[in-house]
């Protein structure tokens, strides 16, 4: 029973519509509940395990660990008054029980200020779950509350566990066994000196543990299959709690990697009242962008990316010495860590537009602090401290999140402690800095590429195969850096701070020469890479949208309509932008298969969903009148909120209809762009 004071709900129901086989809620359904760290839960809706990725607590590590899979997986068994027993969910692994029949009992899935409730019914008895995590704890609580029938229903949860980092495949056995140690009602788990300890608990009426060891073997993982990774593994149980379920007393279970004092810090009832609280402060502090049901539910949607990243101590502590806090994008769930690229574009949105412009001058920050020869970090492999520098747009990227941050905010202070960075980012490029990137002085433009490196946003890589290289001088590199230099041009005047750089003369150069070199004639675009390995590039690929549709558009205004067009009439889905235009022979209409099958149609028909953004910027900007036109493109994403991860928006959809949702469940640059641009067509 939810005590919130603003009804924020999200009902997916219990569709039978059999695209899995079954007669329940579909598989492909998920849901996503996170903690501030980088840690999780996640599963799917009808309580299958089809990826590595899904658990109960996925906890967030300082490193060398990183995200570490703590509690995989519950099973959950009700004997009800008549002493009839059923179980909640879906279990392949419970013995003798017919998948479909327990399935049946699942009533209706929903989120509720953005947590997920599950309701069963098993005749007259009808039972509520919801899963949270207490914000900045690696700790999840499962809770179950008698709703309807007279009870009392005695609950049984089986936890299973296969302690392993996140992304280790899950045949990947422990390297010690499993030990149990119990102090009253306290349990821990502890699978070898050099493993974290997962620490679980049951509160409610007759609460108990049997120690009953059990192993399951040849667990399927039929995500993983479909992916072309390894797909059977096995989990072990120390045994099973049991607990009475009556209408006067929940049963939660409680897992968690934090110390006991953490954990009993708050009881079930304060920790979820506390959620409760810290999300409808979110909406608060939103005000205006959290008005509609659509765009409350991004805002919140928006928070599970905003991150502390856990274990970079040294960062942390450089932090605090200067009075602020560490905060990072993770790029998305499952699989993503925080990357410099996704958290420039996404800042806007998850930050400045659901009015968190502190944590927006802290992340931006955060980066400043790790740029290196010109570049800020391509990404921070998960568990490390250090960061991987091959990319040639996220520094650009980092000027038009510092000009949406001084425009949303006028924090000159922060725009005075960032200046001199900006500016070592310019005089890195106009010299020259790694992988190949730098000025041609001859044009002005910015080139970029070294063997082996995927440097663009295009990055899929295979081993040695770099599928889109790219190459030379990109469209949207080039807009990217025409758009640094005049912001840098205006900052450095407002402050008074030069170099001796001329960057209205280097400015007027790159923009001279785009215009120039970029128009494709022949098809009435802009060229996607020109001098590049086979010369000029002809592929009409969305890039070139942010000629338009950046602060300063590159492109001359007499050609904005033409590209728009071509742009519409070729990429354009209800879910965003194709990365390439039907037609070319590289087209690959559908996201599937092993990873070489995969990366091949990543960015090579894929549809991307944040480019719905600089699209719609691009549109007002030829159509300021037509808001509402803007916003009927973002139709698709409301209905999407019900589909694949409820609540959330994917990261890639195929190329063709019906556009099944692929990659990623949650993307932080498709929720924040999305969100963005609602508020800018006035939804």
């Amino acid at each position: 029973m939810s005590t919130s004071s603003r009804e924020l709900i999200r009902s997916v129901g219990a569709p039978r519509d059999g695209r899995d086989g079954s007669s329940g809620l579909t598989l492909r359904r998920e849901w996503l509940v996170t903690n501030g760290l980088g840690g999780y839960a996640s599963g799917t809706v009808a309580g299958v395990v089809t990826r590595r990725y899904h658990a109960l607590l996925v906890a967030a590590l300082p490193a060398p660990l990183g995200r570490f899979v703590m509690l995989n997986h519950l099973l959950e068994r009700v004997r009800l008054p008549d002493r009839q027993v059923s179980w909640l969910g879906d279990e392949d692994e419970v013995a003798g029980a017919n998948a479909a029949d327990h399935r049946d009992h699942l009533v209706e899935f929903r989120l509720e200020l953005g947590l997920p409730v599950w309701r069963y019914r098993l005749g007259d008895i009808e039972i509520e779950k919801r899963v949270m995590m207490p914000h900045g704890q690696n700790t999840v609580h499962i809770t179950y509350r008698l709703l309807g029938g007279s009870g009392p229903v005695r609950l049984s949860l089986r936890p299973s566990v296969q302690f392993r980092p996140y992304e280790a495949p899950v045949g990947d056995s422990p390297a010690h066994a499993y030990g149990v140690s119990a102090v009253q009602n306290r349990y821990e788990l502890s699978g070898g000196s050099d493993l974290p300890v997962l620490r679980l608990m049951l509160r409610g009426h007759r609460a108990a543990l049997t120690l009953d060891e059990h192993g399951v073997g040849a667990v399927p993982y039929e995500m993983e299959k479909v992916r072309g990774y390894q797909d059977v593994g096995s989990l072990w149980s120390p045994g099973y709690f049991r607990a009475d379920l009556t209408p006067d007393e929940p049963v939660t279970l409680i897992g968690s990697t934090e110390s006991w004092d953490t954990v009993l810090a708050m009881t079930p009832e304060d920790a979820i009242r506390s959620e409760w609280d810290r999300r409808e402060r979110l909406l608060g502090i939103a005000g205006t962008a959290a008005e509609t049901d659509l765009a409350a539910e991004l805002v919140l949607a928006a928070d599970q990316f905003i991150i502390t990243p856990a274990g970079r101590a040294d960062e942390a502590a450089r932090a605090r010495a200067a009075g602020e806090e560490v905060r990072t994008v993770i790029a998305g769930y499952h699989w993503f860590t925080d990357w410099g690229r996704d958290t420039m574009i996404s800042l806007e949105g998850l930050t400045l537009r659901t009015g968190r412009f502190r944590e927006a001058a802290y992340i931006l920050r955060t980066f400043a602090n790790y740029v290196r020869d010109g570049l800020i970090p391509n990404m921070f492999p998960d568990g490390s401290k250090e960061g991987l520098y091959h990319t040639a747009d996220a520094s650009l990227w980092y000027f038009h999140a510092v000009g949406r941050f001084v425009r949303a905010t006028d924090d000159r202070e922060t725009l005075r402690v960032l200046l001199p960075t900006l500016i070592d980012i310019v005089e890195h490029h106009l010299r020259g800095t790694r992988f190949g990137i730098g000025v041609d002085s001859r044009d002005g433009l910015l080139r970029q590429g070294a063997d082996g490196y995927q440097l663009t946003w295009m990055d899929a890589k295979v081993d040695d195969w770099v599928v889109t290289p790219r190459r030379g001088k990109a469209v949207e590199i080039n807009a990217l850096w025409y758009n640094a230099l005049r912001y840098l041009e205006g900052w450095t005047h407002e402050e008074g701070v030069n170099r001796g750089l001329d960057l209205g003369g280097s400015a007027d150069l790159a923009r001279r020469s785009f215009n120039e070199r970029f128009w494709y004639s022949d098809g009435g675009y802009l060229y996607d890479v020109v001098d590049g390995d086979h010369g000029d590039d002809p592929a009409c690929r969305p890039n070139q949208i942010f000629a338009i549709a950046l602060d300063f558009p590159v492109l001359d205004r007499t050609r904005h309509s033409a590209v728009l067009d071509v742009v519409r009439a070729r990429l354009l889905t209800p879910f965003g932008l194709r990365s390439l235009a039907p037609g070319h022979p590289d087209y690959k209409s559908k996201y599937y298969g092993d990873l070489r099958s995969r990366d091949a149609a990543y960015h090579q028909g894929t549809v991307w969903a944040w480019l719905i953004g600089p699209f719609i910027d691009a549109w007002l900007r030829v159509h300021p009148d037509d808001r509402r036109g803007a916003r009927a493109l973002l139709d698709g994403f409301d209905r999407h909120l019900s589909d694949a991860c409820v609540g959330s928006i994917g990261e890639i959809f195929d190329a063709e209809e019906p556009f099944t949702p692929r990659g990623c469940i949650a993307q932080a640059w498709s929720v924040a762009e999305v969100l963005r641009s609602l508020l800018n067509t006035g939804a």
